[in-house]
């Protein structure tokens, strides 16, 4: 029998999932979390074979949450269903430790396929995870210290506030800005606000 742990903040979501799962002869959900705090609690309690984990969760991100579960047992296996694509998002659950990921569109049979498959020892990464991947890797990568600034940028603030928060002079700023241009091939702030949101590379808190 494979237990599953499901992590989601939404009681409908774990509900569906724990009826797909129950469908299944040889799985079942042997408990269910809204919060980081809890998946990590429950994983502790219950040590399942599989953890389906979301990643927005509140105060303790299903990324953070990965790590401490990871922290605790190097041989969790976690399988993230979220509904953020953004490569940078794949990228860092991997990084993190998750098995694989699956985008929360995606059909009960795959869910169920990758179940089996990580269960078994697999790390099975679906064809439009990997384009996401290889599309990352294609692009210019930003410093932490570009990332920096355009978080700020895409929360909205100036330049002048920038650089007082990081302790920059502006015109840095303005230098760091313009290379992200570069870099995503756009020519205005709220253009590369955009697109850096959509890759998961700054998100709105």
């Amino acid at each position: 029998m494979i237990r599953v742990l499901c992590v989601d903040d939404h009681r409908i979501v774990r509900d569906g999932i724990e009826l797909i799962i129950s469908r299944e002869q040889d799985m079942g959900v042997i408990g269910s979390a809204a919060t980081g705090e809890e998946a990590v609690a429950l994983y502790l309690q219950h040590h399942p074979d599989i953890t389906l984990m979301d990643l927005q969760l509140g105060s303790m991100s299903g990324l953070d949450a990965i790590r401490a579960i990871r922290r605790l047992d190097a041989d969790a296996r976690i399988i993230v269903l979220t509904m953020y694509e953004g490569d940078e998002h794949i990228h860092r659950a991997l990084t993190a430790g998750a098995a694989t990921y699956l985008l929360k569109d995606s059909l009960p049979d795959e869910l169920i396929r990758m179940v089996r498959e990580v269960h078994a020892g697999h790390r099975p990464v679906p064809p439009e995870v990997q384009a996401r991947l290889d599309a990352r890797a294609a692009h210019p990568a930003l410093t932490a210290r570009e990332v920096q600034v355009m978080q700020l940028v895409a929360e909205g603030q100036r330049n002048k506030d920038i650089a007082v928060a990081l302790g920059i002079s502006e015109e840095t700023v303005q230098v760091h800005v313009k290379n992200v241009f570069g870099k995503l091939h756009v020519s205005d702030r709220a253009a590369a606000a955009h697109v850096l949101l959509k890759r998961g590379i700054v998100q709105l808190r």
